[in-house]
């Protein structure tokens, strides 16, 4: 099946005993047992749901994995894959990971033993020269959030089976839509369902999908054990929003793209960053790996104040944390989504207090456009 009959189809058969062509939501908490140790695939709601279910088996088919397993957050789905490490561990990460991640590695599981090398996994030298007797994992984001630097699927994968590390990657940014991290040897592709696979900014969730059952298996241990799993509600929003995933990526693409280009006209943008342009450094490599250059743009306006004054006259635009839905939304890394990380690790990566991210929305191109032309030229009244 296609791309879009797999988003609208897989998982979601009519429902047995009433046709309904929507997957219910199951909200209940428990089952009930035809006699010991007999039931009819369900026994209490943490464990797993039939909505849920839905959802796991939706989202491991348009990535090409076996097996999906969902978490309250993508922090949560984090979390969990982290903790397929054991103290002493290290595991080399993307550089321009997501603050959370970033927060998530440093902040609390290296209290635990747990250690991060955080690289340019644009570089292939970079990552084989991180890597260490102790290294378990090689954890991959691409495209990096907020630079939108690019690294290589197919060439990471490789070195990640050569020196015998389990390959993670988010593909948060991206979807299956554009690429399918699996498909080029990875073991385990994880998201953050609140952004694009949802697409509608009303739900939390995380994701993580491998074909590989004992990684599936202690997976679906760590939901049951530690508990942060998506509610039903929130798995039905999701179900939702996947089977307009593939229209609602063509269109961020071709709004993106026409306002990076835009963007990259005027003089008040010092940089920017976009892999649909060919000034990018990566743009061959995206445009070999991936279907489309996506929907996040970030551009460096200069100073803090430059970005400020621009945010400030924002009117269409939606200054707020988060990414992906169908409105545009405008975010300072430095002070928000990137603000656990320190300032000189920031600096060194690309995150100036100038840099300003733009999830470009469904919106018509021109008004987005004409809301940020006036932005900018009202920048210091």
């Amino acid at each position: 099946m296609g791309f879009s009959t797999t988003a609208i189809h897989a998982g979601q058969p009519p429902h047995p005993s009433t046709g309904a062509i929507m997957t219910p939501v199951f909200l209940t908490s428990t089952y009930v047992q035809q006699e010991l140790g007999v039931n009819k695939g369900y026994e209490y709601s943490r464990v797993s749901n039939p909505t849920r279910t839905a959802l796991e088996q939706n989202i491991a088919a348009l990535e090409g994995g076996s097996e999906g397993m969902a978490f309250g957050s993508g922090m949560a789905a984090i979390d969990a894959v982290f903790r397929l490490l054991k103290p002493g561990d290290r595991a080399v990460v993307s550089r321009n990971v997501y603050g959370g991640t970033y927060r998530i590695g440093r902040a609390v599981l290296e209290e635990y033993g747990v250690h991060f090398d955080f690289v340019d996994t644009t570089d292939l030298r970079a990552i084989e020269k991180a890597i260490q007797p102790a290294t378990r994992m090689l954890f991959v984001e691409t495209p990096t959030n907020p630079t939108m630097e690019i690294s290589d699927l197919a060439a990471c994968a490789e070195l990640a089976r050569r020196r015998g590390l389990l390959a993670v990657a988010d593909n948060t940014f991206a979807t299956p839509y554009l690429q399918q991290p699996l498909k080029s040897g990875f073991g385990i592709v994880l998201h953050s369902l609140t952004k694009y696979m949802n697409g509608h900014s009303d739900m939390l969730g995380g994701l993580v999908v491998t074909s590989d059952a004992a990684v599936a298996e202690r997976l679906r241990f760590l939901q049951k054990a530690t508990g942060g799993i998506l509610s039903p509600f929130d798995a039905w929003l999701c179900l939702r929003g996947t089977k307009t995933l593939a229209v609602r990526m063509k269109q961020h693409c071709e709004n993106a793209l026409r306002v990076a280009r835009w963007l990259a006209e005027r003089p008040e943008v010092r940089a920017i960053h976009y892999p649909g342009l060919p000034s990018h450094p990566q743009h061959a490599l995206a445009a070999k790996q991936m279907c489309g250059y996506g929907g996040m743009i970030a551009f460096d306006l200069g100073s803090l104040h430059a970005a400020a004054s621009f945010l400030k006259h924002l009117r269409l635009c939606a200054l707020a944390e988060s990414l992906g839905g169908v409105e545009t939304i405008i975010t300072h890394p430095a002070t928000m989504t990137h603000s656990s990380i320190p300032a000189a690790e920031r600096q060194a990566s690309g995150i100036t207090d100038g840099l300003v991210r733009i999830s470009v929305g469904l919106e018509d191109a021109e008004d987005i456009i004409a809301d940020m032309d006036s932005a900018l030229a009202m920048r210091g009244s």
